[in-house]
């Protein structure tokens, strides 16, 4: 469980980095403990409203940490950080996205730097 929270924080740590790669074990790990936060707090926004505020506010902290691993990500798969917009398109850019995230990053040096399984 460790491991998991030190990789979270890295995420959290690179906040404002969009160049490089970034593992799957990285990117997952920032989206399933992200999912755990708020699925806890959505519980507890049931119960009370001020819940829903952390939410909001929680949400808006890790906009630009969630930006930066998924960039960081898609460049491990040798694709532009740009290919990131397909969010916009409905449910067909939401699932290519998704392809790309489970894809296994470019083995060696890419155009994006090093392999970052070392």
């Amino acid at each position: 469980m460790e491991q998991y929270i030190e990789s979270y924080i890295g995420v959290l740590k690179k906040w404002n980095v969009f160049s490089g790669r970034a593992r799957r074990k990285e990117y997952w790990t920032f989206a399933l403990m992200n999912f755990i936060v708020f699925t806890i707090l959505g519980a507890l926004g049931q119960i009370s409203s001020i819940f829903s505020i952390v939410s909001l506010i929680f949400s808006l902290v890790l906009l630009l940490p969630g930006i930066a691993v998924s960039i960081r990500r898609i460049h491990d798969t040798n694709r532009s950080g740009w290919t990131l917009l397909l969010a916009f398109i409905p449910l067909i850019g939401a699932i290519i996205l998704l392809v790309f995230f489970i894809q296994e990053g470019t083995s060696g040096d890419n155009g994006y730097g090093p392999n970052p399984k070392g």
